[in-house]
């Protein structure tokens, strides 16, 4: 661990006010980003050796579509700067980067914090339909035929309230 380092990191995230645990790992800081679209955004940072590595959950493993959805998330790699979309062994998807400890600072644990949390939040409702569309027409059927809730998929009722696939005309 980068004990220089791991001060740096644990300053700007005091000073950004963002909720933050330590981690299990040392020099490793968990960091809970507010979103809009998800909840919360689940941010690793762990300062090791001469690296700042950055990690952060965006959407389990896509039921289906997963040529689009992989698609998607290798276009938008080309315009995220320093993190990249990954895919662990169960398939499910994080944003995550490997950033010199030298080129690291207060601005730029702010800047990688916001990018994590742009990768994570922006496009979920994007991905979700990619990815889950059959899964989430199930469920507003199965909650229209009970009369229940459906104010957590209201940003998908132009999908769900009709069968139109997503890039289809409507």
């Amino acid at each position: 661990m980068n004990a220089e380092l791991a001060d740096l990191v644990r300053n700007a995230i005091d000073d950004l006010g963002v909720e933050w645990e330590p981690g299990l790992r040392d020099g490793e800081f968990v960091v809970t980003l507010p979103g809009e679209k998800k909840l919360k955004t689940v941010t690793s940072l762990v300062t090791t050796g001469q690296w700042l590595v950055v990690s952060a959950f965006v959407i389990r493993n896509p039921d289906e579509n997963h040529l689009g959805v992989y698609r998607w998330l290798l276009q938008r790699n080309l315009r995220l700067p320093g993190l990249a979309y990954t895919i662990d062994a169960s398939g499910d998807v994080y944003v995550t980067g490997r950033i010199p400890a030298r080129l690291v600072d207060a601005a730029y644990v702010d800047q990688v914090l916001g990018v994590v949390l742009e990768a994570a939040d922006g496009p979920f409702n994007e991905l979700l339909a990619l990815g889950f569309l059959s899964s989430m027409k199930k469920e507003w059927a199965w909650r229209v035929s009970r009369g229940e809730s459906l104010r957590n998929l209201e940003a998908f009722r132009p999908l769900l309230d009709r069968d139109v696939a997503p890039g289809e005309p409507g």
